[in-house]
């Protein structure tokens, strides 16, 4: 890999993809690798710089996915690869739920003091989003002595137990994996202004808490604020007010899933702030460490009770990994914020002048860096476009553009961090001729 990439450079196709050394590796991981593993399209990453990335036949791609929205700061950013190189060369590991060391105690208090709304919050570092998840429930039932858990039809919070249980955006998650964790069947709709109305969403929680659920039962709502594997849906604001105001009245906690969102996508830190709502819990991962495996519970101080012993992690809060959350946070706070909402306005401005060409588009939606373009067969009946979804995400692919599909028929536009004009621009170019070609 060159140390610097010029523009011109990519995305360029040297063979098309996947290449014989691709083609080997592939072969090789379809022998031994679980079949559980989806593989989206053929990338075989040899490495990358900023957004862009190579595969190991030398192909060049812009990157307008980041491995789901996890690359946050991109490919060899110096400052997070040296954070990383400095914390290896010092010690690998040792546990943080049973000694102390400075990189853990300096991410609990950064996470804590990046909570919106102020006041006093408290961290619990984990592995990944679907144990911070497992450990928020544990945390919301423990607290307020209650079972039920409400989560939101399209939602997605992991494939271990409880984050299954709470996931409803594909059944392929769940078939054949019950029973599932009891008291977790309460899925509502979650307000999508593309699809449903503030109205009916109120309805259907105020029908299920009259006839099924009683709120003196509720342990906790968790929803995401901004929904990710179900579309990338942008909920009214009076949708999250409802629901803090409801679990307020009724003593239930609100959890907030930040997990792909959070952590600077929407060019804040959470994206709750763009909201002002103020959840009692939320869990972050994915972004926060640039590819490093770390997650967090991070609640309200009044809310983090319980007791020492009760829950731990091996792994989570790993020192190599805290190094690069420390860094990346600082990056986030110091310019990739603002980089997010800068360049997040580009692309939607470049996606509404495709969606006046193309009468495929249906809708386009995003804040900051977490962009939507939903895929429609008709605009009138919003019929989503499910096989040109799929179809737009293999043809760009061979085309030097990197994305990803979720929900029906979305695109989500979910890049590093470091996206620049050029990204923006040249990927919009990809993006029409891909559409162009399938129309």
């Amino acid at each position: 890999m060159p140390k610097t990439i010029e523009k011109t450079d990519y995305p360029k196709i040297l063979v098309a993809p996947p290449g014989p050394k691709a083609k080997a590796i592939i072969a090789k991981d379809k022998e031994f690798s679980s079949p559980s593993y989806i593989k989206e399209y053929p990338l075989a990453i040899a490495g990358g710089k900023g957004a862009m990335v190579e595969d190991v036949d030398g192909n060049r791609y812009i990157d307008w996915m980041a491995g789901i929205a996890v690359s946050s700061t991109g490919y060899q950013h110096p400052v997070v690869t040296k954070a990383v190189q400095d914390a290896a060369a010092r010690f690998l590991h040792i546990c943080g739920t049973d000694f102390y060391y400075q990189g853990f105690s300096d991410l609990c208090e950064a996470l804590a003091k990046s909570a919106p709304g102020g006041g006093k919050w408290r961290t619990f570092l984990s592995n990944s989003g679907t144990e911070a998840i497992e450990g928020a429930v544990k945390l919301a039932r423990h607290h307020t002595k209650r079972a039920a858990l409400v989560s939101f039809h399209s939602s997605f919070h992991g494939r271990s137990y409880a984050a299954m249980s709470l996931t409803t955006s594909k059944v392929k998650y769940r078939k054949g994996f019950g029973p599932l964790l009891p008291e977790t069947s309460y899925h509502l709709p979650f307000h999508n202004p593309y699809r449903n109305t503030l109205e009916e969403c109120v309805a259907a929680a105020k029908e299920l808490f009259a006839t099924r659920l009683d709120p003196s039962d509720v342990a906790a709502v968790i929803m995401e604020p901004l929904q990710g594997e179900g579309g990338y849906v942008l909920p009214s604001k009076e949708f999250l007010q409802f629901w803090r105001k409801f679990c307020t009245d009724n003593g239930i906690l609100l959890i907030f899933d930040e997990v792909q969102c959070g952590a600077g996508r929407t060019g804040k830190m959470w994206a709750a702030e763009h909201y002002g709502v103020v959840p009692d819990v939320f869990v972050t991962a994915k972004g926060i460490g640039s590819g490093m495996p770390i997650g967090a519970i991070v609640a309200q101080e009044k809310v983090m009770t319980w007791p020492r012993g009760s829950h731990g992690s091996t792994y989570g809060g790993n020192p190599v990994a805290c190094a690069a959350a420390l860094a990346t946070i600082s990056l986030l706070k110091s310019e990739l914020n603002a980089n997010a909402t800068e360049m997040g306005k580009r692309l939607l401005a470049g996606f509404k002048k495709l969606q006046q060409k193309h009468d495929c588009i249906g809708d386009v939606r995003g804040l900051g860096l977490f962009v939507g373009v939903e895929l429609v067969l008709d605009r009138k009946t919003k019929e989503p476009a499910g096989d040109l979804m799929a179809k737009l995400e293999q043809l760009a692919f061979t085309k030097g553009l990197l994305l990803l599909g979720c929900g029906k028929s979305t695109i989500r536009v979910a890049p590093p961090l470091v996206l620049t004009a050029y990204d923006v621009d040249k990927g919009l170019e990809i993006f029409d001729e891909c559409l162009t070609e399938l129309a």
